[in-house]
């Protein structure tokens, strides 16, 4: 393990709204101008370096990471030393300037690498706990925390969610939503080396992302996906890719020692569990990863189990399995592997 590197590992933040604003069932939170956007990404401390939208959201690939815009939800996903939890009390800000009120929150996060050059809020979890105690307005009083362990000491998932009353009611309602995220770490050294930017080479960081979409296999794990990519200098890579109203993301940290790389996606419990088993597959042969561990939001048994074996299938080892409830959330699954050399 290197001395010191790159924070691979993204901390998460996804925050949904409510209100009796007509512009929500249009474009909602859509209406915010890139300006407050920047303001607010600022405060994070990371830029947008690419963006794309079609009918349904906004997709913004960051210099650390990515954000998703939704008519009454914004998913923000940051790496490196960024200050993701500054970016709460903006956002609900411009959203009361446009009707709306926040009702649900959830913050989610690995194991980072190099702990100690996280700056405040993120010093440790108890610090940001407290930090969205003191910043999350008083309507959000179904809170919970909760650290999912594993069997790989490396290896952890922090969960915060908090929520208001009309989510507590909802939630006997199956959502037909799902989320999974895939953290991949000790990448295979040749399937990492694709992440480098050859010196010189004349492109920039969009024609030189979208050669690395199509030489390392990301372009064919969503065929119908539009992509939006960007290498950077001297490594490194994000890409989101937007498909109807589903959006997938994959980033990459490619330099050996503190080699990461991640993927995430939605799903819906109506869509034939293969679908999201082949994605999976496809994002995980891409990188051929020592270790690899899979957070699923979702209530669906059946995609839990459809899941796993995907991993599994892969020639990977299942490790631990850890569950959970939060309010605003529901069911929160922690699965661990490794290759099975280890």
């Amino acid at each position: 393990m290197a001395v010191s590197g790159f924070e691979g590992f993204e901390k998460r933040l996804e925050l949904h709204f409510s209100g009796d604003d007509p512009l929500i069932g249009n474009m909602g939170l859509r209406l915010l101008d890139f300006d407050s956007i920047e303001k607010v990404l600022h405060a994070v401390q990371c830029t947008v370096v690419s963006a794309v939208g079609n009918q349904y959201f906004d997709s913004y690939v960051l210099s650390e990471s990515s954000l998703f815009v939704y008519p009454t939800k914004i998913i923000i996903k940051t790496c490196g030393t960024t200050q993701l939890l500054k970016s709460i009390c903006p956002l609900i800000h411009h959203a009361f300037t446009l009707g709306l009120m926040i009702c649900s929150c959830r913050y989610t996060r690995g194991n980072f690498i190099f702990p100690k050059a996280q700056p405040y809020p993120h010093t440790s979890f108890k610090e940001e706990i407290i930090f969205l105690e003191n910043n999350l307005p008083n309507n959000l009083y179904y809170r919970k925390a909760s650290v999912l362990p594993s069997k790989l000491s490396s290896h952890s998932w922090h969960v915060f969610s908090a929520c208001d009353e009309s989510h507590i009611l909802m939630q006997n309602m199956p959502d037909e939503l799902y989320t999974v995220e895939v953290c991949m770490t000790e990448l295979d050294r040749i399937s990492a080396g694709k992440f480098f930017r050859r010196p010189s080479d004349g492109k920039n960081g969009d024609s030189a992302g979208m050669e690395m979409t199509e030489i390392t296999g990301i372009g064919d794990i969503n065929p119908n996906a539009l992509i939006c990519d960007f290498a950077f200098d001297p490594c490194g890579y994000s890409m989101n890719g937007i498909a109807g109203d589903r959006y997938s993301t994959i980033h990459v940290t490619p330099e050996d020692g503190f080699s990461y790389a991640s993927f995430e996606c939605m799903g819906s419990i109506y869509d034939d569990p293969i679908d999201i088993v082949e994605m999976l597959k496809k994002a995980v042969q891409v990188f051929r990863p020592g270790t690899v561990s899979v957070s699923m939001t979702s209530n669906n048994h059946k995609v839990w189990k459809c899941v796993a074996k995907a991993i599994e299938s892969l020639g990977m080892k299942f490790r631990s399995c850890t569950m959970d409830e939060f309010p605003a959330t529901g069911s929160v699954m922690f699965h661990t592997f490794t290759t099975r050399r280890k």
